[in-house]
């Protein structure tokens, strides 16, 4: 197996592709992908630049990394041992920055990093959104408890403004960050939805709430 193969494959893997989602999104057949990772096959330069934008690869890193390789046999190996070792080592730095990324998690403020995680990137994307678009969101009170969620939870959630009916948003009203259902009842009239225990319902007018950040899920602490 070539060293550009290994690494085709490696990264692939790691972005939870398969052979045949790569072929395609190359437009290539799964067994071309696959012998050119096992090394039958070798990539001329302009499959080799749509394997790294598939890939999210850096063009002249790996084509740097793929030269070098064929000059290891012409030098003194001790020569270049170093020289390759560091390549490698910053090619994959760069295959795990744009693979995984750390999303802090904030209280209700948005601006106070409580902790952080990392996630999979996707094709550019976490979960299905933009990247620089998700967070988690610690719960910080149990005025939604009646929906499961207890103060020291944390939700995964993604920026926007829009007012979605049925969503569960962190909103700005009357000077506070709420985390609150909201029920869209007309163009103009939005239902905040809460639930401490006890149902708790206010109509408000919709210029009259900002909407932060959609909930998309709920991690309970235990």
């Amino acid at each position: 197996m070539s060293r550009v193969g290994t690494k085709i494959s490696t990264i692939r893997n790691m972005k939870g592709m398969t052979q045949k989602q790569l072929a395609k999104a190359v437009g290539t057949s799964e067994k071309f992908i696959e012998e050119v990772e096992s090394g039958k096959k070798v990539v001329n330069d302009e499959l080799l630049k749509r394997f790294l934008r598939v890939l999210e690869q850096d063009v002249n890193e790996l084509e740097r990394y793929e030269n070098q390789e064929e000059e290891v046999d012409k030098k003194d190996p001790k020569a270049v041992k170093k020289v390759v070792s560091q390549e490698v080592q910053k090619i994959w730095n760069d295959a795990f920055e744009s693979m995984l990324k750390t999303i802090p998690i904030y209280d209700y403020t948005l601006s106070k990093v409580i902790s952080t995680r990392q996630l999979p990137v996707t094709i550019n994307k976490i979960e299905g959104y933009p990247k620089d678009k998700v967070m988690f969101i610690e719960i910080q009170d149990n005025d939604m408890i009646g929906f499961r969620m207890i103060k020291g939870d944390t939700a995964f959630a993604h920026q926007t403004n829009e007012i979605e009916s049925n969503s569960i948003c962190l909103v700005e009203y009357s000077g506070q960050r709420l985390i609150r259902q909201l029920k869209r009842l007309d163009g103009e009239r939005v239902l905040l939805i809460g639930n401490d225990g006890r149902l708790a319902t206010e109509t408000v007018h919709a210029k009259d709430i900002k909407v932060l950040a959609r909930l998309d899920r709920l991690e309970i602490k235990l």
